[in-house]
This record gives structure tokens, C-alpha cells and sequence, in this order.
């Protein structure tokens, strides 16, 4: 009885401690000007403390890897593949029994987009992410982003 008791409060402790981290990732959106028709979007992390995201090139069988979704505009042209800016780490991790790559601190996501006539017009889409710290995972979560390319 009394190894359920100590279960029973353990869960309520952890889940109230769980509960007061809504998101240790605050996230900013942006687009650069690099020429008259061509912009760098820029979605930016800001990872608090001991938490992490896992790479776009997390293999499978691991945590779910970071996800950059960009809805269809016809006024724009989406050149190449996103690129993943900060200091990738990986270790072997014990929980997926599986290499992966994450990354803490700071992280920008950068896409090359190209504007197919001098409209002015939005780039929007979504970033979906699983963030860690070294005892837990919070489940997955996903932010829109809705940029002004001016």
C-alpha cells in the first residue's frame, strides 16, 4: 500500500511539474531581403536551460525529428532544402536505443524563396518539433508561421 501511495504522489509531482513548463522553445519568424526577388525565411529557437530538439536528419526508430512545412503560393518559388543552422550534437540515446541528433540553445531554420513576379505576398507554413531534456519529452508540438515578404 504504501509503494502505491509513493507512485500515486510521485505522478502527481511530475505531472505537476510538467504542467508548469508549458514550452521551453520560444520561437521568432522573419523573412531577410537578399536581392529584388529572392529572401532567406528565417524561423529562429530559443531553447531554455537543459531541453533540446532533435535535427531534421534524426534517423528513424528515435524521437521525432524537427519538421518545415511551407503551404503552396503560387507567387513563390521554394529553392532547395531547408537549412538547419546551430551546433548539432549527437550521442547515443539509452530511451531509443538509437543514435540521434539533436540541438540546444539556438537554432535557425533557413529557406530560400524566390518571388516569381514583383507581387508582394506571405510565405506561411508550420514548424513541428519534440522537445527533450535529459529525463523527459514533452509530446510533439507544432507553430504556424504567416510571413510578410516586402
Amino acid at each position: 500500500m504504501k509503494k502505491f501511495i509513493y507512485t500515486v504522489l510521485f505522478t502527481i509531482l511530475a505531472g505537476a511539474v510538467t504542467a508548469q513548463i508549458k514550452d521551453p522553445v520560444s520561437w521568432t519568424f522573419e523573412a531577410k531581403k537578399k536581392t529584388a526577388d529572392t529572401y532567406e525565411v528565417v524561423l529562429s529557437a530559443n531553447i531554455q536551460g537543459k531541453w533540446h530538439i532533435y535535427s531534421q536528419k534524426t534517423g528513424k526508430g528515435g524521437p521525432i525529428p524537427t519538421k518545415v512545412s511551407f503551404k503552396a503560393n503560387p507567387l513563390l518559388n521554394i529553392t532547395g532544402a531547408v537549412k538547419e543552422v546551430g551546433k548539432v550534437e549527437k550521442i547515443y540515446d539509452e530511451i531509443f536505443q538509437t543514435d540521434v541528433l539533436y540541438l540546444s540553445n539556438k537554432v535557425q531554420y533557413v529557406q530560400t524563396v524566390k518571388l516569381k513576379g514583383k507581387a508582394k505576398t506571405n510565405i506561411t507554413g508550420t514548424i513541428e518539433y519534440m522537445v527533450c531534456d535529459d529525463t523527459q519529452c514533452l509530446p510533439p508540438a507544432k507553430k504556424s508561421f504567416d510571413i510578410k515578404l516586402q
